[in-house]
């Protein structure tokens, strides 16, 4: 018997017989036809046994020893002085088969026949020098001064370290001793370690019949299965660390190209690149993001000459699908996104109609400074710090002064103002009428952007307060855009903020699904269960979203605040000191703390921390909405209406959850509060406390 695997494929092989687990397949040499038949577990086949020199079965060496490496042939694993290193299945195989004809040329082809059945749709060339430059990654070797696989150019590769099989294996227990065989034996009377590799190989090829065989059997391919997959961060070929802006943008705009296709889940970017320069194995992260497949690949960029790489993974399997080269001018940089879109579609076969067709078509050229300027921008927006917006501004408006005719850099720039609105670095009225301007600019040039009809919502929302066009813009980016996870976010916002909250943990969750890990979607499905009065849920979703970043300022500003609802008011200081102190001291993180002394019955520092608030709102915009929070916790029911009316008057974005935050409940009586809910634009009932504020399934 022969014992092999390679990634989580297992052999077990006697004379004429061949057992892959746990995807089973038994080969039997029973005819002279290759015939399958249906088993329990996976499919049987029948295969007449052609190599006599193989009918007395031997037995695989377990380790293979090379330089500091081993490599385990039962578990497809390669150890470095005891540590082992991830190798995945393809440059597994190139390695066993390397190894196998030690000293020799192997061929491109030869390794092409081995790696890929020829029903696969791949570029060879690229695919093998993938799997070459993976395997030299993990054994440290170099093309220009190799220690294990040698090229040689336009030919082949050779694997040129000496290798043995260890007389005892890792774990200190004896090898597997060959069986002895008059055909197998060297001069010495033992079968050599090279003799016994050859029926591993056999397994490999073996195994690629059989998965072949699967699909064909099965009548449908694994890509046509694919319903997700994450554009892994592309890698930056260029040599120059200045560009990395370059290849963060090309990621992004490959992954919003592929959101267009409705019927593909494609992760957001913002998950994807917490990958970037990771070593994470491809399984490791699709079961991270529940996906399917994921996309990888590189950007060179030299001039205005541009060189794009992908290559598609089924991460199910680790097989490689297709890859491509794409070589154009960086004026054709939008059309060459939307062709590598495209022929991912067309490889996964997924459904895309006509319309979203017709968006992956795109025959316009872009100026390269332009286009430049706009990356630019994005990479310093997604920093989403104040300097970092302020920053990406900049580059937004460089980029609308050399192509006027750019809806995205309108569509960046829209951005950056509700970002600077939002967080309350400038005020309502100096934000939300440019969001408004740019947004409606960037749909003027292209109506399809979901992206800017999200930014259009945020405005009516926060700023117009008028509910029926923030709705019915967040649906129409949804409905353009279905993967992009903020306009999902923001449409909860809306869906709590009105009262709706089973809709608006809906909501939050399908956000999730295409941004899973991110700390804000995380901490924010914990928000819509707070203002749903389900405070031990969100404190549940909280802590997990702390787990993932222990500095989260958020997750903490909202723990804090679900620990005053719950009574717990020692608990809400400590996180909320926590949010005051990550967060350089923000107006939003003090007034909650000071809410919270109040309650506590430590009235003098919160009057203290009033008195501070204050004294800043002298010389920098402080939300009116804050300091009407501060006087709540104090109890002090005229001035706090008297600040919610500024905050009216401002027309700060907070005002929206004026309906849901319990810490208005009781104002809720008064005709003046109720008043400024109507002015604000919500219909207003008898009910003291929002009346659907009740239980939401949670699994």
């Amino acid at each position: 018997m022969i014992g092999f695997a390679c990634g989580s494929i297992h052999f077990v092989s006697t004379a004429g017989q061949l057992c892959v687990y746990p995807q089973i397949a038994c080969f039997q040499p029973i005819g002279r036809h290759l015939r399958g038949i249906p088993v329990r577990k996976g499919i049987c086949y029948a295969l007449r046994q052609r190599d006599t020199s193989l009918s007395n079965p031997v037995d695989l060496p377990r380790l293979l020893r090379f330089g500091q490496f081993e490599l385990d042939l039962r578990t497809g694993e390669i150890y470095k002085e005891g540590q082992r290193i991830k190798l995945q299945e393809q440059p597994c195989q190139v390695l066993v088969l390397l190894i196998e004809r030690q000293g020799e040329l192997v061929s491109r082809e030869e390794l092409r026949k081995r790696l890929w059945p020829n029903d696969t749709f791949v570029d060879f060339d690229h695919g093998v020098n993938i799997a070459i430059n993976k395997l030299r990654d993990a054994l440290g070797d170099s093309p220009e001064k190799p220690q294990f696989i040698e090229t040689l150019p336009r030919r082949g590769y050779r694997f040129i370290a000496p290798v043995d099989a260890p007389k005892t294996s890792r774990d200190g227990e004896p090898p597997a001793q060959a069986t002895r065989s008059p055909a197998g034996r060297d001069g010495s009377g033992s079968i050599t370690w090279r003799r016994a590799l050859l029926p591993a190989v056999l397994a490999l090829t073996l195994a690629a019949v059989f998965f072949s065989s699967v699909r064909a059997w099965r009548g449908d391919s694994a890509g046509s299965r694919i319903r997700s997959l994450a554009v892994l961060p592309l890698e930056n070929l260029s040599g120059d660390p200045s560009q990395e802006y370059f290849a963060d943008g090309m990621t992004e705009e490959l992954t919003t190209n592929l959101a267009k296709i409705k019927s593909l889940r494609v992760i957001s970017r913002t998950s994807a690149m917490k990958y970037k320069n990771a070593r994470t194995p491809i399984a490791e992260i699709a079961r991270s993001l529940h996906v399917d497949a994921v996309v990888e690949g590189s950007v060179v960029r030299s001039g205005d000459k541009l060189r794009i790489t992908a290559q598609l993974i089924d991460a199910r399997t680790d097989r490689h699908l297709w890859a491509e080269d794409y070589n154009r001018d960086l004026r054709d940089v939008v059309a060459v996104q939307d062709e590598v879109a495209r022929d991912i579609a067309q490889k996964i076969r997924i459904a895309v109609t006509p319309e979203e067709r017709e968006q992956l078509t795109s025959q316009r050229q872009v100026n390269p400074e332009a286009y430049e300027a706009y990356l630019r921008g994005r990479y310093f927006w997604n920093k989403r710090t104040e300097e970092g917006t302020k920053k990406a501004m900049v580059y937004f408006e460089q980029s609308i002064g050399k192509d006027p005719n750019s809806p995205l850099a309108y569509d960046g720039l829209a951005d950056c103002w509700i970002s600077l609105g939002w967080y309350g670095y400038l005020s309502p009225k100096e934000t939300y009428p440019q969001v408004k301007a740019a947004a409606t600019k960037a749909l003027a040039l292209d109506a399809t952007l979901g992206e800017a009809h999200t930014s259009l919502a945020m405005a009516s929302m926060n700023y117009d307060w008028d509910w029926s066009a923030a709705e019915r813009e967040f649906q129409k980016a949804i409905e353009l855009n279905p993967n992009y996870a903020n306009a999902h976010h923001w449409y909860a916002d809306y869906l709590s903020a009105v009262g709706r909250h089973e809709q608006a943990v809906a909501e939050s969750k399908r956000a999730l699904e295409l941004d899973p890990v991110s700390p804000i979607l995380n901490a924010w499905l914990g928000w819509r269960y707070f203002f749903a009065r389900q405070y031990d849920i969100a404190i549940e979703q909280y802590l997990k979203t702390l787990e993932m970043d222990p500095t989260f300022v958020p997750a903490h500003l909202v723990l804090g605040q679900a620990y005053e609802q719950k009574s717990m008011p020692e608990k809400a200081i400590d996180e909320l000191k926590k949010a005051v102190s990550l967060s350089g001291g923000s107006s939003l993180c003090v007034s909650s703390l000071a809410h919270a002394y109040a309650i506590a019955g430590r009235r003098s520092e919160a009057e203290m921390l009033l008195h501070q608030t204050s004294e800043r709102a002298q010389h920098a915009y402080v939300p009116s909405f804050h300091v009407a929070i501060i006087y709540a916790g104090l109890g002090r029911k005229d001035e706090t209406l008297a600040w919610l009316e500024r905050g009216y008057q401002e027309r700060s974005a907070w005002m929206v959850w004026l309906k849901v935050d319990p810490r208005f409940d009781f104002l809720r009586s008064d005709a003046r509060f109720q008043n400024l809910l109507r002015r604000v634009g919500f219909p207003i009932g008898s009910e003291q406390v929002p009346a659907d504020a009740k239980e939401i399934p949670h699994p």
